[in-house]
């Protein structure tokens, strides 16, 4: 009976641990590593030198950006540059708000693992939120949420359909 109850247990215990060692991976579904967490890191790195004195030179005040949207390449947490100075007027406003808090959404297109696609959504929003700190915004202002394939933008099974899932969206 005892040995019974501790069977239970250790099995249950091995099923998390076995959970929890899925979730971390930073392959694709085929096993690849392709950008493996380094990505986000030197991109937005680089990228924070160059905008810096954008937000300096602005003497106006700062207007909620229209723009909410920042695309990321297939199974990518990278930045692209083209969505810099996009994210230089969120940082700016967000500085001046103080009191004004956002959620960045992750999101990816419906191909891999849902556990794969809700860690690979959350590390876009995270490379987002890293950008915006790096720009001056106090990380308090910022909240992460993955939503990984769970919220489409686009229907179909299309290169193009696809290209409209895989995003980060910030919300205020």
């Amino acid at each position: 009976m005892q040995f019974s109850s501790y069977a239970k247990t250790l099995a249950a215990a091995l099923s998390l641990a076995v959970v929890a060692g899925c979730s971390s991976g930073g392959g694709t579904q085929d096993g690849d590593q392709q950008n493996g967490g380094m990505n986000s890191g030197s991109s937005t790195q680089g990228m924070s030198s160059s905008s810096g004195a954008t937000g300096q030179n602005s003497g106006q005040q700062a207007q909620m950006p229209s723009e909410n949207r920042v695309y990321f390449d297939f199974d990518s947490d990278s930045i692209r540059p083209q969505y810099e100075s996009m994210l230089n007027q969120h940082a700016q406003y967000l500085q001046r708000n103080s009191s004004t808090n956002i959620v960045l959404e992750g999101h990816t297109d419906p191909r891999g693992t849902r556990e794969y696609n809700l860690g690979l959504g959350e590390r876009r929003a995270n490379a987002v939120r890293q950008y915006l700190t790096i720009q001056g915004v106090p990380a308090s202002q910022i909240e992460v949420v993955s939503y990984g394939e769970e919220r489409r933008a686009a229907s179909g099974n299309s290169d193009q359909a696809y290209s409209q899932d895989r995003r980060v969206v910030i919300d205020y």
